[in-house]
């Protein structure tokens, strides 16, 4: 997954009218947002377990474990990646999240 480069990696102060453009209810929005988050965080977890496990070595004494440079690598640039929560947020502002919202459910017709 790229990370945008507009995304900033601390908290950032929002207003919290910008939230109610799209949806106008500032609490389906956050919900809108975090539905998001927590599919860049699975889609950011597979990605990192994906390039972890090409590392993986099947070692049960613990004396044996060693470290690997590849995989500090890795994993310090996942750590230096925008929050899935950050993402979320600027892709909510910006109008990158399609959503839809079910409709009233009408009565079956028999």
């Amino acid at each position: 997954m790229k990370s945008p480069n507009n995304v900033p990696a601390s908290i950032v102060t929002r207003n919290m009218s910008d939230f109610t453009h799209e949806t106008g209810n500032v609490y389906e929005s956050i919900a809108i947002i975090s539905k998001r988050a927590n599919q860049i965080s699975v889609k950011l977890k597979e990605e990192l377990n994906g390039k972890l496990a090409e590392f993986a070595t099947t070692v049960d004494n613990l004396e044996e474990v060693f470290e690997n440079r590849e995989q500090i690598e890795i994993s310090k640039h996942y750590e230096r990646l925008p929050k899935p929560t950050n993402l979320a947020v600027e892709e909510f502002l910006e109008g990158k999240i399609h959503f839809r919202t079910p409709a009233a459910e009408e009565p079956a017709a028999e």
